[in-house]
């Protein structure tokens, strides 16, 4: 199970460069995987998942196991960037979550509707937010269990 980890990759989805620190440290803190790719906003990602822009010529780019997907980003938002990840026959299955500081109910129903795997609320205190970002990989990467091929 370990081994699995040690070759997992996640996306993190974010444009507050203190915040995609914050959370990459957390990761990292974790042990629980090698690599972390960030990108400041759902049009970058898309760009990386789909193989477009300074990605197009690179077909070994590995995808994400996981994307941390943040709702509230310029140039494209969290809700618009899941919309296209889920609505792609091979961008789909990959794991999203919600990792936001908004806790309106109507973004929650939103992004479940649109197919968001899990909803976390940035905790407002530093350890807090270190601790449930560390709890991330261990439930999609370990428990959560995923379709062969993944």
């Amino acid at each position: 199970m370990k081994e699995n980890l040690k070759n997992s990759i996640i996306m993190l989805v974010e444009d507050n460069e203190a915040h995609a620190e914050l959370t990459v440290n957390a990761l990292e803190q974790a042990h629980n995987v090698n690599n972390i790719i960030t990108m400041r906003n759902g049009s970058e990602a898309l760009d990386y998942l789909k193989g477009r822009g300074q990605w197009e010529n690179q077909a070994n780019r590995p995808m994400p196991t996981l994307i941390l997907l943040d709702l509230k980003m310029p140039v494209m938002d969290g809700k618009q960037t899941l919309a296209e990840i889920k609505g792609d026959a091979d961008l789909k299955r990959i794991p999203v979550i919600m990792l936001t500081s908004s806790m309106l109910d109507s973004d929650i129903k939103e992004c479940y509707s649109m197919g968001a795997n899990s909803y976390i609320v940035k905790p407002v205190s530093f350890g807090s937010f270190v601790e449930t970002v560390k709890s991330i990989p261990l439930y999609w990467l370990i428990v959560n269990k995923l379709p062969g091929g993944y």
